[in-house]
């Protein structure tokens, strides 16, 4: 059995569910099953990672209510800018050029 980290949109060197990365979850998945998952997403042109993220968003916008509904739209404007931030974040410090 594997033990699974999603999403997968921080880097090696964030702080778990630090304010300025996306907050870790972890389930547990067969490993065979995980596995073969993973081989279909391949195919799909896709990863794991994207497509249970778009599978969630794909059940709280058919079944969920007003509230939800908002959540997800805040959740999703958080991921975009925080895609946006990638390869482009800026400095801390200036460093040497």
């Amino acid at each position: 059995m594997i033990c699974v980290t999603l999403p997968h949109v921080t880097t090696q060197n964030s702080a778990p569910n630090s304010a300025a990365h996306t907050p870790l979850r972890r389930f547990r998945v067969p490993d065979g099953l995980w596995e073969a998952y993973g081989s279909v997403c391949a195919r799909l042109d896709t990863d794991r990672s994207a497509d249970l993220l778009a599978h969630i968003a794909a059940v709280i916008q058919a079944y969920g209510d007003d509230g939800e509904l908002a959540a997800l739209e805040r959740a999703r404007a958080e991921l975009a800018e925080r895609r946006s931030r990638r390869g482009g974040r800026p400095r801390k410090t200036p460093g040497p050029e």
